[in-house]
């Protein structure tokens, strides 16, 4: 601070200025001196000089010099708690009540209990990732999750990466790089977050050869397509868009024909990667293993859609090609850990033994609007005692979930939600209030026509008493 900085100050700016402790006394305050014996001294030191030069600023800025407090006991306070917030995990644990089964910005399929066993046993203590235990010799992660998938699926040979992104990366690096690979111009797909098909493709070093138009393609556009530079066809299942009206597009025995015929390999990417028939609850997707038994090739699809499992992507199909993407450099760059190893193959092992009803994901979908209204019914009888008289307007009505995730974008779950309307607030503030956990815990809902929308769908009944707690003080 210069001279004539100095002069500028008034009186009571320079008495506060003076009355601040040192960084040496504020670390000898009792909390602080705690926090000194658990948290990195730097990291301490560094919080202290943040507050105390926020508050020099605000002495010798515009503010009532009346309303700042100097004394340690109030800067002790701010620091540590400064510090807990550092401290703390910015990733937590939320209330889903939007409906919205796999929410990408939830972290999409909530992971089946048998998860944290294996979670336990496999990453607390050394492992056999790597290791052949009946040889003595290094192995190979992929064996804990291929067998899974390859009894699942009836595939030859399974690999598993890090998204489904990455599986079709690998697989266009691995088998088209420098040569063409034929697209319908009606797949050439945005993923999600901006990434698209035609720059994964590029980053691939293939060639994109558009064939067909947006809303029409035939199997004579591919073949008519093909010449000596092609290496691969490329079916994209569209997961999260339809097309509808004037469209046709050619059918998987067609392309897997073609396949055959020009000894060119056919790629799948699948996305949503379904494993089981879901039509009894609505939902009508392609099964993986009917790609794989019509002869595609490959099929690439997720481990975090509607397989209900952790964060993957997964190549399987045919051992010759699945040996020639795992033989690419881009694989290990692009391999998972042993967290989701061992998450992935608690989610298959559920399947496996026809315990589907294991997986979060899979139970919400096949829940029935009659359970939910009962669900509903109980959950109101719980939280009208608890709302201001005269205040609250509650209602069941019928509604819609989704499954999301990018994946059955034109289908929907009946479902019954609960409609909330307060005196006091907006349904734009209720929808805030109940963000910034009232009891402990964030609530995530929605907002339609001005009213507070909860969706039980998505709400583990274990959540229920909190969810009354946070929505009744939203309400108060």
């Amino acid at each position: 601070m210069d001279s004539r900085a100095k002069r500028a100050l008034s009186v009571d700016q320079a008495l506060l200025l003076r009355q601040i402790p040192s960084v040496d006394q504020l670390l000898e305050q009792p909390r602080l001196a705690s926090l000194a014996r658990r948290v990195d001294r730097e990291v301490l030191v560094e919080v202290t000089r943040m507050v105390l030069s926020d508050l020099r600023a605000r002495i010798t800025g515009e503010l009532a010099v009346a309303a700042l407090a100097v004394d340690a006991e109030s800067l002790e306070e701010r620091i540590a708690t400064m510090v807990e917030r550092v401290l703390a995990s910015s990733l937590e644990a939320v209330i889903n009540a939007t409906g919205v089964i796999l929410h990408t910005n939830l972290g999409r399929a909530p992971l089946t209990a048998a998860v944290i066993e294996e979670f336990r046993r496999s990453a607390t203590s050394y492992s056999n990732l790597e290791y052949d235990l009946e040889a003595g010799t290094r192995g190979k992660r992929d064996v804990h999750t291929a067998k899974l998938l390859e009894r699942l699926t009836r595939a030859e040979a399974a690999i598993v990466v890090n998204n489904c992104a990455a599986a079709v990366l690998l697989v266009l690096a691995a088998l088209a790089n420098g040569g063409e690979v034929i697209v319908s111009r009606g797949e050439l797909i945005e993923i999600g977050d901006g990434f698209r098909i035609p720059e994964i493709m590029a980053q691939s070093g293939a060639v994109l050869r558009e064939v067909g138009t947006t809303n029409r393609t035939r199997i004579a556009d591919y073949e008519n397509a093909i010449n000596e530079n092609t290496r691969l066809l490329l079916r994209v299942h569209p997961s999260n868009f339809t097309i509808t009206g004037f469209a046709e597009k050619p059918t998987l025995e067609e392309l897997v024909a073609l396949s055959q015929r020009s000894g060119l390999p056919l790629a799948e990417d699948l996305g949503s990667g379904c494993l089981v028939d879901l039509s009894e609850a609505g939902i009508t997707e392609p099964l993986v293993r009917q790609s794989i038994e019509a002869g595609v090739s490959l099929v690439m699809f997720s481990g975090d859609k509607l397989l209900g499992g952790p964060q993957a992507g997964v190549i399987a199909g045919n051992k010759e090609f699945v040996g020639r993407v795992r033989k690419h450099p881009l694989f290990r760059a692009l391999r998972v850990d042993k967290l989701t190893t061992a998450a992935l193959a608690a989610t298959l092992g559920a399947y496996l033994r026809g315990a589907v009803e294991e997986i979060p994901a899979l139970r919400m979908m096949r829940m029935s609007a009659q359970e939910l209204k009962r669900r509903a019914e109980n959950f109101l009888r719980e939280l009208t005692p608890h709302l201001p008289l005269g205040e609250v307007e509650l209602e069941i009505v019928d509604g819609k979930s989704l499954v999301g995730g990018g994946s059955t974008p034109a289908q929907s779950l009946p479902t019954k939600i609960i409609r909330i309307a307060s005196a006091r607030y907006s349904a734009s503030q209720l929808e805030q209030r109940l963000r910034r956990a009232p009891a402990g815990i964030s609530v995530i809902a929605r907002v339609e026509e001005d009213r507070l929308i909860l969706d039980l769908r998505t709400v583990f009944p274990e959540q229920e008493p909190v969810l009354v707690k946070s929505v009744a003080a939203a309400l108060r």
